[in-house]
């Protein structure tokens, strides 16, 4: 892996407008995990102060990197374009085709409906999806993102 001297975020992970405070929370364990940061884009559908988002994170809440931002206009001003990769169903490549690089943007849709189209509009290079069977549509956010980082973390060798 490439070395990490100003200790900045490994990787970024964007969660565009989740759902389920579960899901945040675990979304979260995962991220201090590897050194990421978390990034929450407005509207969510739970309170950043809920029981529930800070339960399924546990202690590890208070080691996070992370931050609220109110549309997809902030997170682009604060994190560059050309370094998003976006999870989706609708990705033709394959999760583990990319060589992933240190700072990349990890971006992940809303449980009930995915990514919107807008948003893949013309950038098909850069959607790619964790294959599943066909009896199941998605696997759970909080889930992709484990499988997602993790290969990047493989990529660099295992290390965090």
């Amino acid at each position: 892996m490439v070395a990490n001297p100003e200790n900045l975020p490994h990787l970024h992970v964007v969660l565009y407008q989740p759902e389920i405070p579960y899901n945040t929370g675990s979304v979260g364990r995962t991220c201090v995990a590897i050194g990421a940061k978390l990034w929450l884009v407005r509207p969510l559908g739970f309170r950043v102060d809920d029981y529930y988002l800070r339960r399924a994170g546990l202690d590890y809440w208070q080691h996070l990197d992370w931050q609220v931002v109110d549309d997809w206009a902030e997170l682009t001003r604060n994190l560059p374009i050309d370094r998003h990769w976006y999870f989706t169903k609708h990705g033709r490549r394959s999760y583990a085709d990319p060589q992933f690089e240190p700072g990349d943007v990890f971006v992940f849709g809303r449980e009930s409906q995915g990514l919107p189209p807008e948003l893949l509009e013309g950038r098909p290079d850069r959607c790619v999806r964790i294959p599943t069977r066909p009896e199941v549509r998605s696997l759970n956010l909080s889930n992709s993102v484990a499988v997602a980082v993790y290969e990047a973390v493989r990529q660099w060798g295992g290390a965090i």
